[in-house]
């Protein structure tokens, strides 16, 4: 059984639940049966109304807007909400209700009442409604605010190899960029202003710059056109940039405004005589994903871009390649791919992160004999419009020799 098979399972169960306790509600509020049968049609049908005009027929697959659309605001992001937020509801629903069985099972043995109840039903009740509601509130904030409450990170990097000349010297990230309705082209731009006012000596771009549809990638090349940097604007692609099949055409479109898509291919970056080596490659993966096919080797395709003499920095896509890039003797990787689990409670756990169950990479620094890797946590979203715990970032490190 498939994952999307198992999702589906998962979230035709949990609508089943809230229809049911929509019954209910309607059962106490409108005690007319006729009238409770019209509400509960009515809400069915705005409910299949709102599905297939998210995932059904109504959908357009092969246009995606890159603006927000009033019917975007109006049936897709409240559905969308609604989607993540019962999803998750039904969840803790149904572990509180594992929590209370063997508890209620236990009394109704014993068959001893106690005389002063440790909890009155009425305060358990609200708590559980308290905790079921939780998700809804969350997926709010994460709609409204948490997916636009950019993070500039200022990130040290040490390199004991770096040349004199480089001391300083400064790298800006922008990753995981996904135009669309929710991150529309003027929004792009505002992101553009945000970095180049950091006033970084290189900009790098890692990929997923579309979605689905491959007719928007002029539109966010245009919206990026604005990047500047002293030392050029480079970029790596991602794998929904390999889903669209847009990496021949925006990496031409990209070359017409001024920024290099490296290829599995590599540059050199210098001051005063003294470089480093910038390589890039396309997004890689050991299995399937999605679309793309997995390859034998990782990095297999850079071997000879590699400069022993010099410090090699990797734009990656994917952090899974950071395990063969050290190996490979690659001081440092840049990612993204993740979006820092995009919805993650890594305040409560380091391992409630979606992306876990793909790679231990999801966000941040992290450092093996060899190398260093900084995940991105991406600007766009994908799927569902939500960032909890896991806020859009724009990188700027700083290399040092120590």
């Amino acid at each position: 059984m498939s994952v999307l098979t198992i999702v589906f399972i998962f979230f035709a169960t949990s609508q089943l639940y809230w229809g049911w306790r929509c019954y209910r509600l309607l059962s106490w509020k409108i005690p007319n049966p006729s009238r409770r049968l019209v509400a509960m049609a009515a809400i069915a049908a705005v409910w299949f109304f709102l599905f297939e005009f998210n995932f059904g027929s109504l959908r357009s697959v092969y246009f995606t807007p890159v603006r927000l659309t009033l019917g975007q605001a109006l049936f897709a992001a409240p559905f969308l909400w609604w989607t993540a937020s019962s999803m998750i509801a039904f969840l803790v629903a149904m572990l509180i209700a594992i929590v209370r069985a063997p508890i209620a099972l236990v009394r109704r043995l014993t068959s001893r009442p106690s005389p002063r109840p440790i909890e009155s039903p009425s305060r358990r009740h609200f708590l559980e409604n308290a905790a079921t509601a939780a998700p809804f509130v969350a997926g709010a904030y994460g709609l409204l605010y948490g997916r636009l409450n950019l993070e500039t990170t200022e990130q040290p990097i040490r390199l004991p190899r770096l040349p004199a000349a480089f001391e300083g010297f400064r790298i800006c990230q922008l990753s995981d960029i996904h135009i669309g309705p929710f991150m529309p082209a003027a929004e792009i731009r505002k992101y553009v202003a945000i970095a180049n006012s950091l006033k970084a000596d290189l900009m790098v771009l890692t990929g997923d710059f579309v979605t689905f549809d491959p007719t928007t990638q002029q539109a966010v090349v245009d919206a990026m056109r604005g990047l500047r940097a002293p030392f050029g604007v480079y970029g790596s692609l991602g794998n929904h940039d390999a889903w669209t099949h847009v990496e021949d055409s925006i990496t031409e479109l990209f070359r017409q405004t001024g920024v290099r898509i490296l290829r599995a291919a590599n540059v050199p970056i210098a001051i005063s005589g003294e470089s480093i080596n910038l390589i890039g490659v396309d997004f890689q993966s050991r299995r399937g994903f999605g679309s793309s096919r997995p390859v034998p080797h990782l990095l297999g395709d850079i071997e000879g871009l590699i400069s022993r003499d010099r410090v090699n920095v990797l734009l990656s896509h994917n952090p899974d390649t950071f395990d063969r890039a050290a190996e490979l003797g690659i001081e440092l990787s840049l990612a993204g791919h993740t979006h820092g689990g995009q919805a993650a409670l890594e305040f409560i756990s380091p391992e409630l992160a979606p992306s876990r169950l793909v790679t231990p990479y999801v966000s941040g620094l992290f450092q093996k004999p060899g190398g260093q890797l900084y995940v991105n946590r991406g600007i766009g979203t994908i799927g569902i419009p939500i960032r909890i715990g896991a806020p859009p970032e724009i990188t700027v490190y700083k290399l040092t020799r120590g």
